[in-house]
């Protein structure tokens, strides 16, 4: 699953900065609000509320915030009506790249994408091109320093959990069956492990190794992609070694 925790990787590290901050609320509010327009208010009875509410709540969103963006999508507020689109396409060196959207003007984000691939040599493909590369997997994201890796495998594996995967030099990501996220993330919880990030995901089935010049070019289309204010996550099925990474990283 490089493709998908290389790349987390990477972003976390951006995120701490107060404008990446700002942009990343923005997106937990489009999230919230669809989600809740999709299956109702109550986090209760709506798991994909539920995961959203708590990834805001993770990165301290105010409360208020996230209650006015439920409302929002329940129609209790007014707001903008919102249509989910996943694109897919190509990046450089033939790395398969998956952005999920959520925009009120869908005619404009598509040209926006198809322009941010072609200028950094990707190509915006047709439905359905990439996206049988990719399995949906729930993704638990756990700090290495946070916790005893033989206690983590036992809580994740007891509570269900597919693998522990340990290639991070500085995360463990946990992979589970999508509907088995909440289950193993409040397992995780209750066992005193801090989490850092529980999400659905898609998760490459193979990936393409890229050497330090391939990388920074595939990172520049990612990052290009991510900015955008209407990109909720990108996906990609890229193999980068841990040393490369480090220089990406800084």
């Amino acid at each position: 699953m490089s493709g998908h925790s290389k790349w987390s990787t990477i972003k976390r590290k951006k995120e701490k900065t107060d404008q990446a901050r700002g942009k990343l609320f923005g997106k937990l509010i489009k999230e919230i609000t669809v989600a809740a327009r999709q299956g109702g208010g109550d986090v209760n009875a709506n798991a994909r509320l539920r995961t959203a509410v708590q990834a805001a709540k993770g990165y301290n969103m105010p409360a208020d915030n996230i209650d006015r963006a439920v409302k929002k999508g329940t129609g209790e507020l007014p707001g903008v009506s919102y249509e989910e689109v996943v694109y897919e396409g190509y990046g450089p060196h033939g790395v398969a790249i998956l952005a999920e959207v959520v925009t009120d003007n869908r005619n404009r984000t598509t040209s926006e994408i198809r322009h941010i691939f072609s200028k950094n040599g990707g190509n915006l493909g047709e439905v359905g091109c990439v996206s049988w590369m990719f399995d949906l997997r729930g993704v638990i994201t756990v700090e290495r320093k946070s916790v005893d890796e033989d206690k983590l495998i036992g809580l994740a594996l007891d509570a269900g959990a597919d693998d522990v995967n340990d290639d991070s030099p500085e995360y463990f990501e946990i992979t589970v069956e999508p509907g088995k996220l909440d289950k193993v993330r409040e397992s995780l919880k209750a066992g005193g492990v801090p989490l850092v990030a529980a999400e659905l995901a898609r998760v490459p089935q193979s990936t393409i190794p890229l050497g330090e010049k391939e990388a920074e070019q595939i990172i520049r289309l990612m990052e290009a992609l991510e900015e955008h204010d209407d990109v909720q996550k990108v996906h990609a099925n890229f193999d980068i070694p841990d040393e490369i990474m480090s220089k990406l990283g800084k």
